[in-house]
């Protein structure tokens, strides 16, 4: 049949090169595409299509199949070469190394895999037009304020992926049904859903989301929160199709917004397909020790990290220290992949890219920064960004210590001398300073003076706005959860993180006071769902129906808060200059031209008047200056009265 196939082709070939009557586009068309008949006899190619037209020609295929490691592979296209056979220690697999020519064209073109036995599979393969250059994917910056969702918990959308046993072409997923009663289970948020609220979240102020992992995650318990892939190619049914990965992607460019991908490079789940066929010996960390045991650990010591991520940085730290943090599994149900395999960092690489290109992302978070390889995470980094120089990845590094969040920063002085190119890393430090200098009574060396020294520590990073603060995320307790409840100091804290030099994110539900109390810390129960995002729910926080006032308050605060910020050059761009805390009071001023922007903070009960010439060098003495929340405008004097404990913002903007 194959053979007819290749007849009829050549016949049609014929016959078109008779045609005397041919548009030149016709032409052009014809010329750059070879007439294949399509087939696909391999179980598994990865990356499934690639692009022309990057700066970076190498293109290295994973090719899986049934003893394919013996078979003869053969490429015949205009402009792709290839350069290298590799076979791997599970003879199921091959990876090829092929050169992409500047000059090759975009179509399709079959790989032939001559057998030992004589006979021929035969897969096809498409390299496609980019949609936009390099230069035009633009990451996230200092202006943006990133809305973190777990998609699960945030709204659902399509009620029958819930249960995707059926769906036609989708395996059959371990864990099968959704119990919003439970909060490991499944709830059945999915992409469709957080496409249906991109006007609630632009309303707000915010021009970038970042979902947590939206890949297959066919784990058998707590497969909701995303991040124990077990297939890097594949959206998960129960949050949709890649189809509506990239419809929320142009949903949200509509909008102005970007789409901020959170991957993971530091392990996988342990149901991910390659676990049961590892192509090398040490295609994962303490894989020995893995096969010997067939999964089953009796002794976590020799699987899991000792998660000592100081070992990265430290001039005493002893080999076996760092080899338990950086091969260690993150827990026993993700297993850690070992990048200084080569074709393993090839893989991640072209990973990230191939995502970057599907969904046209505007940023990437990466997962336990710290936890990989440092030398393949700074290639890894490069890679993307010498591919994309504007775009932005953030990784997480979860330390309250500014010296090891710097260290991760591109243009670090680092005393290794290494160099990250990670352009943004996290700051726990600032989120932990913030909450610690509001809550604390005032003395020399707690309180307000936290926040002051907190942000005196930015003599340290090589760029300052390039870090990401955040009040909360999907590990820790609610912003109102660690404020114990009050109100007042929410707003404050969530002031102070939206107006410092930093880029921002805020957790989906902070704008509603969404809170642990229950059980603070506890995963489950800081991954609520959003209220509204259920068919019944019977409290809606997208219309407002149901909520209390102070629920309905803190929306419009931080409604009115974001959205000054989300065109304030001041903020984005501008000088930072802050006073040392003196009575309960904190003052900071972020300027640009004529913009200048005052956030003061006051813990003081009672009224208070506070002496400004001691702030005279600011030049706002006689000035006009309007409070963004309430509207009011004041006129700058001697002397500034506070009424009451709280956060006051102000701005000559009129």
């Amino acid at each position: 049949m194959k053979n007819i196939l290749k007849a009829l082709s050549i016949c049609l070939l014929i016959f078109m090169s008779s045609c005397k009557e041919k548009t030149s586009n016709e032409v052009e068309s014809f010329a750059s595409t070879e007439l294949i008949v399509e087939s696909n006899e391999i179980d598994k190619v990865e990356p499934p299509h690639w692009w022309i037209g990057f700066k970076n020609q190498k293109l290295q295929l994973l090719v899986k199949h049934p003893n394919i490691g013996s078979a003869t592979p053969e490429i015949s296209y205009s402009g792709v070469s290839l350069v290298k056979i590799n076979k791997a220690d599970s003879p199921n697999y091959l990876f090829l190394d092929l050169d992409i020519s500047k000059v090759t064209k975009a179509g399709k073109f079959n790989i032939v895999f001559k057998q030992e036995d004589g006979t021929e599979l035969v897969q096809t393969y498409e390299l496609k037009e980019r949609q936009r250059s390099s230069d035009d994917y633009v990451g996230f910056n200092s202006s943006d304020a990133l809305y973190l969702i777990t998609p699960d918990r945030f709204v659902n959308g399509i009620v029958t992926n819930d249960t995707p046993l059926g769906i036609e072409g989708q395996p059959e997923m371990l864990e099968q049904t959704t119990n919003r009663s439970d909060d490991y289970a499944r709830h059945g948020g999915d992409i469709a859903g957080m496409t249906s609220q991109i006007d609630y979240i632009h309303d707000l102020g915010f021009t970038a989301i970042w979902p947590q992992p939206l890949l297959t995650n066919n784990m058998h318990r707590g497969s909701y929160h995303g991040y124990a892939v077990t297939d890097l190619y594949e959206i998960d049914p129960r949050f949709g199709t890649l189809e509506d990965y990239k419809n929320l992607s142009e949903n949200l460019k509509t909008k102005g917004m970007k789409l901020v991908m959170d991957q993971v490079a530091n392990h996988c789940g342990l149901q991910h397909w390659w676990m049961k066929d590892l192509p090398f010996k040490n295609w994962v960390n303490l894989q020995q020790n893995f096969e010997e045991n067939e999964g089953n650990w009796n002794n976590s010591y020799t699987i899991n990290s000792n998660h000592r991520r100081t070992t990265n940085q430290d001039i005493y730290a002893s080999k076996a220290d760092y080899k338990g943090m950086a091969e260690g599994w993150f827990v026993a149900d993700m297993p850690d992949l070992n990048q200084r395999n080569p074709f393993m960092a090839n893989y991640i690489i072209q990973n990230s890219i191939w995502w970057i290109e599907t969904a046209q992302l505007g940023g990437i978070r990466q997962d336990t920064y710290p936890y990989p390889d440092k030398d393949f995470m700074s290639d890894w980094a490069g890679a993307i960004m010498t591919e994309y120089p504007n775009f932005s990845i953030v990784g997480e590094e979860w330390s309250y210590n500014p010296l090891l969040i710097g260290y991760w920063q591109e243009g670090a002085n680092n005393r290794d001398g290494y160099d990250s190119n990670l352009r943004s890393s996290m700051d726990f430090a600032m989120q932990q300073k913030v909450v610690e200098g509001i809550k604390e009574k005032e003395s020399w060396d707690k309180g307000l003076v936290k926040i002051y020294e907190g942000l005196s520590n930015d003599f340290h990073y090589a760029s300052p706005k390039d870090i990401m603060v955040f009040p909360d995320n999907h590990d820790m307790s609610r912003i109102f959860t660690q404020m114990d409840g009050d109100i007042t100091n929410t707003k404050m804290a969530m002031a102070t993180y939206a107006t410092m030099p930093r880029i921002m994110q805020m957790y989906y539900g902070t704008e509603i006071l969404m809170n642990d109390f229950e059980k603070p810390g506890d995963h489950g129960l800081i991954r609520t769902d959003f209220p509204g995002g259920w068919q019944g729910d019977a409290v809606n926080a997208f219309t407002g129906e149901g909520l209390t006032e102070p629920q309905k308050d803190m929306q419009l605060f931080i409604k009115k808060l974001f959205n000054y910020r989300k065109h304030s050059k001041a903020i984005h761009e501008g000088k930072t200059v802050h006073f040392a805390p003196f009575v309960g009071t904190y003052f900071m001023y972020r300027t640009l031209g004529d913009e200048t922007v005052v956030v003061i903070l006051n813990k003081n009960e009672e009224i208070i008047t506070i002496d400004l010439n001691y702030q005279e060098e600011m030049g706002l003495k006689g000035k006009e200056l309007k409070n963004i929340i309430t509207g009011k405008t004041i006129k700058w004097g001697d002397v500034m009265e506070l009424k009451s404990k709280g956060v006051t913002i102000l701005t000559t903007k009129l």
